[in-house]
């Protein structure tokens, strides 16, 4: 990473901590829930009508939940010019006043914007979360933490992840990229802080990218995996396994990890005790998406104290549920 973008990020994520700082706290209510809204592979075209069915299926859907977060796992935009195409895709976010919180697809830096540009874009936006952590590979890792509903303490940790574009090196190794060690480093090290802020007891953490790791793949390699949800496409991850699953075992925090990128596939798993989960497609027909029932989005419910969650999809008519799921209750004994 060059001196001068290493400068340039860490320019911006001041820019994110100022902006940030104006907005209440992420925090779970009353009930003792935190419900967060996953929307995946928008891919938004500006003034594009085919576009208009993605706005739609947001709005009713937001209105439907009304959730405490929204994350996009990339892929938001999809042709220049961006910024305006931004402006769009997250309008039905926006006009609501929630929270919400961006991770890169492959797509999203590969038109008129860099990933900084974009960051500082989102910068200006009422309600974005999203933000850098300086000299970590790729753009969009950070961390978000829920604290508790009577007290300033952290009682969910949503970790972020930058899963980059085409592989890092091509000439041996073909497709998409991989996580790269100093963003699992980021990651064990944060996982530590929490871990130990908390008397040494991880607190339930749950991780968001838009590529799924290679486990995504070993989870349904032999098609008798218990799963819920649909699969019409095989797993598009990187080659090359740099541990990062591995070290979430270790760790023992992280629940889940949410992907999308593979768009006719919704479904959970569960591999080696955590689970593995991607979101609904919830853009138009600017690319292929030819899942049954049509876009929609992954919901996200926990329970303060708990490790655990409900997840469900929700169509795009804003009324249609399926699939709903408790981790890790409902797949306890099941194979």
């Amino acid at each position: 990473m060059t001196r001068n973008r290493l400068f340039r990020l860490a320019a911006i994520a001041a820019l994110m901590i100022a902006s940030c700082s104006a907005m209440a706290q992420l925090r779970f209510g009353a009930d003792k829930k935190f419900k967060i809204v996953q929307f995946t592979d928008v891919h938004w075209m500006y003034n594009d009508s085919r576009s208009d069915v993605a706005g739609e299926n947001m709005r009713r859907i937001l209105d439907a939940e009304k959730p405490d977060l929204v994350v996009f796992t990339g892929d938001v935009v999809f042709a220049s010019p961006a910024k305006p195409a931004y402006d769009q895709a997250l309008a039905p976010v926006i006009e609501r006043n929630l929270p919400f919180a961006v991770v890169f697809g492959n797509h999203d830096i590969e038109f008129d914007l860099t990933g900084e540009q974009i960051l500082e874009h989102l910068a200006t936006k009422p309600g974005n979360l999203t933000s850098t952590t300086n000299g970590v590979s790729g753009v969009t890792n950070y961390v978000l933490t829920v604290k508790k509903s009577d007290a300033n303490r952290d009682a969910l940790v949503l970790y972020m992840f930058d899963s980059h574009r085409d592989s890092q090196a091509p000439e041996a190794v073909s497709g998409y990229a991989w996580i790269e060690r100093d963003q699992i480093d980021w990651y064990c090290s944060s996982s530590d802080r929490f871990t130990a802020v908390a008397g040494s007891k991880p607190v339930p953490s749950v991780a968001f990218m838009h590529i799924p790791v290679p486990e995504f793949e070993y989870a349904v390699a032999g098609f008798d995996n218990f799963m819920v949800g649909t699969r019409k496409e095989a797993v598009c991850c990187p080659k090359i396994n740099t541990g990062l699953f591995a070290s979430m075992l270790i760790k023992r925090d992280v629940m889940c990890i949410f992907a999308g990128h593979d768009h006719v596939n919704d479904y959970i798993t569960e591999w080696k005790g955590m689970a593995l989960a991607y979101g609904r497609y919830t853009g138009g027909a600017t690319v292929y998406n030819d899942i049954q029932g049509g876009n929609g989005a992954r919901i996200i419910e926990f329970t303060e104290g708990e490790r655990s969650f409900r997840t469900w999809i929700r169509l795009n008519d804003g009324n249609r549920v399926i699939n709903e799921v408790t981790w890790p209750a409902d797949f306890k004994n099941k194979k």
